[in-house]
């Protein structure tokens, strides 16, 4: 059996996608730092860890409908534009950074882009690329469903 070098990885993930709503309307949804299980892929709840509920400080549990669990903390905002948060634990990741952001492409028209930065625990090269198109995935769908609940 051929022996699998294991060690870290790096790469970035961006996923966008366009929904007909008002920026101010999809912000709200997304700005809703526990209300991730209306939309994001096999979320079960979101809870608070901390007690700030806006803004940089946030730190939030996210339980998955498989049982594993992720905390989140954010590390910068801007009110209607953006907000970036780390993944301290749950992820097989050294470093996870990722930012969503909206921009009004006109008044009805508003564009979402969900982008990270990561660097993995040690693993194959296959491990890695598999787990990439596995949060790919995860970031799509995600998105998918946002714009469906935010079009009906």
């Amino acid at each position: 059996m051929k022996n699998i070098m294991k060690k870290f990885h790096t790469d970035t993930i961006k996923k966008t996608i366009t929904i007909r709503a008002p920026k101010e309307k999809v912000w709200v949804k997304l700005s809703n730092i526990t209300g991730l299980s209306s939309w994001v892929s096999n979320v079960k709840k979101t809870t608070y860890l901390s007690n700030k509920k806006r803004g940089v400080g946030v730190i939030r549990k996210i339980t998955f409908e498989s049982g594993s669990m992720v905390e989140e903390h954010v590390i910068s905002w801007k009110n209607g534009e953006y907000f970036t948060y780390i993944a301290t634990e749950g992820l097989p990741l050294r470093a996870y950074i990722a930012t969503i952001s909206i921009k009004s492409k006109n008044k009805k028209l508003s564009q979402i882009t969900w982008q990270s930065y990561l660097n993995s625990t040690k693993m194959s090269k296959k491990e890695f690329k598999e787990f990439l198109s596995d949060m790919g995935s995860f970031y799509q769908t995600s998105l998918e469903n946002l714009k469906s609940i935010l079009e009906k």
